[in-house]
């Protein structure tokens, strides 16, 4: 069977919820998630720098083909994250500077590519979020197949349409939406808590005295401690 599924989203994270975790390291949300969601170490961010938040447009493509890529950038809504499952194959790339510039244009939050990007030179100098798992010269091919806006996986975290996709510095987390209210509270704490603890170290009044749940970590592991 040739059929294409070309699907919308059901559902999508709210802008208030957009602006609310662009706020949050991904750091934080990973790891009130039990730090078992991650975008994998490969997908790197390649623009110039910032975050990228928005609710999840998925692409299901063949490796190093892109016409269901074009066809999403037709069909997504501004503030859209274009989230692309190639496989991780990096002979052809995905996308490049024409592609990109238009997703801007269209007002997207920003791409996300489980495989290669070309032009990164440009990519490199703007501030439009983009994710890739790497970089190469040789151009893709347009004939499908492929769907839009089905669950896909990069790296075991699945995404399903709709769902919260974050990336800063450190990678990328996608939040379920069915979690964005209990996982927006555990993160925002988390990030209050540490902010206040850095606070602490910078000023001097962190010390040694703040260290002792490490020795209390060997004991409760029934370690033995050898100093020489």
């Amino acid at each position: 069977m040739n059929a294409i599924r070309l699907l919308e989203p059901s559902r999508r994270a709210s802008a208030e919820y957009v602006a609310k975790f662009a706020q949050v390291p991904v750091a934080c949300v990973s790891d009130v998630m039990l730090r078992t969601e991650a975008a994998g170490p490969r997908l790197r961010p390649m623009h110039a720098g910032g975050v990228l938040c928005g609710p999840a447009f998925t692409v299901k493509t063949r490796p190093g083909d892109n016409l269901l890529i074009h066809k999403a950038i037709d069909l997504a809504q501004p503030g859209d994250v274009i989230v692309i499952d190639a496989g991780g194959e990096l002979t052809n790339a995905l996308m490049g500077e024409m592609m990109l510039a238009y997703c801007e244009k269209r007002g997207f939050a920003g791409v996300v590519a489980n495989g290669a990007i070309r032009d990164s030179a440009y990519v490199k100098a703007h501030a439009f979020p983009v994710y890739a798992a790497g970089i190469t010269h040789r151009g893709p091919y347009k004939n499908g197949p492929g769907s839009l806006n089905v669950p896909i996986a990069i790296d075991g975290m699945i995404i399903e349409p709709g769902d919260l996709v974050i990336g800063d510095e450190d990678g990328l987390v996608s939040v379920p939406f069915a979690m964005l209210e209990t996982v927006y509270a555990d993160a925002s704490k988390k990030a209050a808590t540490e902010a206040r603890q850095l606070d602490a170290i910078l000023s001097g009044a962190y010390g040694p005295n703040d260290r002792k749940w490490v020795d209390k970590a060997f004991a409760e592991a029934g370690y033995q401690v050898v100093t020489s």
